[in-house]
Parts: C-alpha cells; sequence; structure tokens
C-alpha cells in the first residue's frame, strides 16, 4: 500500500475519530442541561433519537427516531443541533409534528415540490451574504425555513406547487399562531425564488403572533395554579414556578432578574435585566398575595435558593435555559405549561383593568403583540365596560 494511501485511511479515521468525540461531548452536554432527545450517528448519516410523541396517539411518547438526511461530518453535526433545538422548541410548545420532520437529503432533484424546494435550498445557501455568515444561515434554514417546506412537501404529493397549495400548507398551521407566522415568510420567499404569486388575502391569512382560540379556555385557575405547585416536590423549583404564576416571566427570565425588591420592607417590583429576550423591564405582582404564598421574599436576600442551573451566557443561551424550565415541568408531570402560567397573568391584570400599554411593557412585548394575542380579553373587557356604563346611564 502506498505512503499517500495509508496517509489518506490514517486521515479519515482521525477525522472520524473527531466526530465521535465532538458528537459525544455535544450529548453529555444536552444530558447535562436535562434534554433527553440525542444525536446519533448511524453508517454515515445523522440522526435525532429520544422520547417523542407516537404519530397515532400524540399524548403518549415513546423512544423514536428523526432522519435528518445529513452526513457524518462536522457540518453536518451542527446542523443536526440546529435541528434538535428546532424539534424541542416544538416539543416545549406542544407543536411537535411529524409532517414537518419527513426527511429529504439537500438539494433533492425529484419532482414538483422537490425540485423547487431543492432549488430554493441551493440558491438560500449560494447567496453570497448568508456565505459570509455561514453557521447563522444554517441556524436560519433548519430553524426559520426547513419545517414549514417539509410540511409543503408532505402535502404536496407529486403535484406541482401553486398558490393554492402554499395557502393550503399555511392554514394547517393553527390561526394566530407563531408558527403560522413564520411558514407565511417562509413560503413567501419560495414563491419568490419560483416567481409563484401569492393569493390576495395572503397577508391577512399569515395572522401573526396570538394565543389560538382552541386554547383560551383551556387556561388555568387561579385556584388550579395553586394546586399544581403541590406537585413540585424541590423547594427550589416552587420558587421558580411561583415567580412565573405571580410575575408572569418568561421560562429563562427567572435566572435573569434582580429580585432584591422582593427582600423585607421592598416594593415586591422585580426587574428583568436587559440580557434578557426583550430587554430590562419592570414587573408587578398580580395576585399579590401570592408573593408570600409562594414564599417569594427569601429570594429578596438569597437569590441562590432558585435552581442551580448554568446561567452564564457564555457557555449557554436564553433557549436552552428556558428549554431547561420546561424539561421540569414535563419531569413533575404537571398539568400546567411555563407559558400557560405566563397567559393567566396577563388575563388577570385584563380582568383588573389594568391598561394594556402597561400590561404589554411589564410582559416586555409590543402593544400591538399584546393586543392581538389576549383580543378576546380585551374585547370582553371593553364591551363590558361599555355595557355597565350603559346601564348606569339608564339607572341615573
Amino acid at each position: 500500500m502506498s505512503v499517500t494511501r495509508v496517509n489518506v485511511i490514517l486521515g479519515a479515521e482521525a477525522s472520524a475519530m473527531d466526530l465521535r468525540n465532538s458528537l459525544n461531548a455535544l450529548n453529555a452536554q444536552l444530558a447535562v442541561q436535562g434534554t433527553r432527545l440525542r444525536i446519533e450517528q448511524r453508517g454515515q448519516s445523522l440522526n435525532l433519537r429520544g422520547p417523542l410523541p407516537l404519530r397515532e396517539e400524540t399524548s403518549k411518547t415513546k423512544v423514536q427516531r428523526i432522519s435528518l438526511g445529513l452526513r457524518a461530518d462536522a457540518a453536518g453535526l451542527q446542523e443536526a443541533r440546529e435541528s434538535l433545538d428546532q424539534v424541542q422548541r416544538q416539543l416545549d410548545r406542544e407543536r411537535f409534528n411529524w409532517e414537518d420532520w419527513q426527511s429529504k437529503p439537500r438539494g433533492s432533484t425529484g419532482t414538483g415540490a422537490d425540485a423547487a424546494i431543492g432549488s430554493f435550498e441551493q440558491a438560500f445557501f449560494s447567496d453570497p451574504r448568508r456565505r459570509r455568515a455561514a453557521a447563522g444561515s444554517r441556524t436560519t434554514w433548519s430553524g426559520a425555513y426547513l419545517p414549514y417546506l417539509r410540511r409543503l412537501r408532505h402535502l404536496s404529493g407529486e403535484a406541482p406547487l401553486n398558490a393554492a397549495l402554499l395557502l393550503q400548507t399555511l392554514r394547517s398551521y393553527e390561526d394566530g399562531s407563531r408558527s403560522r407566522q413564520q411558514c407565511s415568510t417562509a413560503l413567501a420567499a419560495l414563491a419568490q425564488h419560483l416567481g409563484l404569486a401569492l393569493p390576495e388575502d395572503w397577508r391577512q391569512e399569515a395572522g401573526g403572533y396570538g394565543l389560538h382560540r382552541a386554547r383560551f379556555r383551556q387556561l388555568p385557575t387561579d385556584a388550579q395554579i395553586l394546586e399544581a405547585v403541590l406537585r413540585i416536590p424541590n423547594p427550589r423549583w416552587r420558587l421558580a414556578y411561583g415567580l412565573m404564576a405571580t410575575y408572569g416571566l418568561r421560562n429563562h427570565e427567572v435566572f435573569f432578574c434582580d429580585l432584591s425588591a422582593l427582600a423585607e420592607h421592598g416594593d415586591r417590583v422585580i426587574r428583568v435585566l436587559p440580557t434578557t429576550k426583550t430587554g430590562e423591564h419592570q414587573v408587578w405582582p398580580f395576585q399579590p398575595e401570592w408573593v408570600d404564598r409562594f414564599s417569594l421574599t427569601s429570594l429578596g436576600s438569597c437569590e441562590e435558593a432558585l435552581p442551580q442551573i448554568q446561567t452564564d451566557l457564555r457557555r449557554t443561551t436564553l433557549q436552552q435555559v428556558g428549554r431547561r424550565v420546561s424539561e421540569q415541568f414535563r419531569r413533575y408531570a404537571l398539568p400546567i405549561t411555563p407559558y400557560d402560567l405566563r397567559h393567566a397573568w396577563a388575563v388577570r391584570t385584563i380582568h383588573i383593568g389594568l391598561p394594556d400599554t402597561v400590561a404589554a411593557r411589564m410582559m416586555g412585548h409590543s402593544v400591538a403583540i399584546h393586543t392581538r394575542t389576549y383580543h378576546h380579553w380585551i374585547t370582553r373587557r371593553d364591551q363590558q365596560q361599555a355595557v355597565d356604563a350603559a346601564l348606569a346611564r339608564q339607572q341615573a
């Protein structure tokens, strides 16, 4: 065997060992973070493996695989991690759908949707602006485009792409959901690439952020929120739960707050730090008596009483911190999700008459998003106020 051939073999073996080491390190990191999904190598391909909803009965899970169609190399491993993050986000929000993960290899040259999506993907990564930020482009593709294009391909079968099929795919997501808005962006970019005209009412169909009307009746009552905390055996996680319930915090915000106002004689107005998703803002407690009910005053002098998880943003991300919270809720089999607590807090402020501009500022989002998300309750409140005023005038 020639020296050149030997060097090639040794180089391939070293590369394979590097990949195995990187894969093992990444899976170990996922385990520390409390994530149950793993990346596995089977032959020359990378897959995801972990507890996933059953296709026939989504309320139950079992360990299953998702084929990603990625090569087992460094670039494929990076893309597999981004796909894992996307799957985990869908699981956290209870929006996982197997149709989003019917995998096809990159640059597929089939007919109909396959050919169109393959062409679009090649154009996406050929853009000079995206080549200058390759890692960010892979993240954008796997998180903001690929799930929606996969669903489009699943719904299309062998049929050619047209505006009606794009609209069908868009409508397969919940009305008013973030997924529907992201789907509209991805499909609009595909349509532009293909020179395909979108339906006239595309913008209206796209919707945007919102709490789907099928879920608004499922929000927990205050009594259910107080009852659910009894299922949490760990006092640290009871404090985290209490903070989210009392202040309507996002998952990760629990660990990025100035809680000094919870100390004795403090005003109990906490400050969400500028390192969070939407920057610094102050939040008042609703219900105020829950500060004592959940023993949150102990955090005023000892924030270390919260769960001890990695919060150094040089080593983790806000997304990973938030995922750890969602994972813990599932581990305790709580009937309430972290965002249920946040939505319930918002509805509580509406019922007591807090101005929408003030509530939106406390939640760290715009008034427009606040109004769209909680439209049902805001409309009911405004109508009730108008009815009460009319009845008062009639009685006078």
